[in-house]
């Protein structure tokens, strides 16, 4: 797995393990998937704040204000059909806004770093195609979510 990981805000320097915590999280996830992704599949990582998420937020989704995490699938319905030998499969962009994440953590009484992880297993599934739209889905997805989480010795997020 190719992780590329882009710091656009300096807050995210106050986690030293951050980094790391991001590429053990994709890890984890890929993991549970195997299907769905080896070495040569790539995700883009960008560390935000909260007023670029916000500006993504209102220009893709047409949402006002901040959010935790945005994905942008490369492909519609995540992985694509044709993979080009020697080459990585890039799948797409994960969004992180330190200030939200924060604050998140907070009221929910989790740590950053598990609320972190929790939050790129998230939006490594939807650049894979995965989606909440209904209760099927979303139990779906949250059960892949706890299976990454628990590699990671992470409690589930949902209790």
């Amino acid at each position: 797995m190719i992780v590329d990981i882009s710091l656009q805000d300096d807050s995210w320097t106050a986690h030293t393990t951050t980094e790391a915590l991001v590429r053990d999280a994709i890890a984890a996830a890929a993991a549970v998937l195997d299907r769905h992704a080896d070495e040569n599949t790539e995700v883009s990582v960008a560390l935000t704040g909260d007023d670029q998420i916000a500006r993504l937020n209102e220009t893709y989704r047409g949402k006002a204000g901040s959010t935790n995490v945005l994905s942008f699938a490369a492909c519609e319905g995540g992985m694509p059909d044709v993979h080009t030998e020697g080459q990585a499969t890039f799948i797409g962009d994960i969004v992180l806004a330190y200030e939200t994440i924060v604050r998140e953590a907070l009221e929910q009484g989790k740590t950053f770093e598990n609320h972190l992880c929790h939050l790129v297993v998230h939006g490594f599934l939807h650049c894979l195609g995965y989606d909440h739209e209904d209760d099927a889905q979303a139990r779906e997805m949250e059960n892949l979510e706890r299976a990454a989480l628990e590699r990671m010795a992470i409690p589930d997020p949902y209790e």
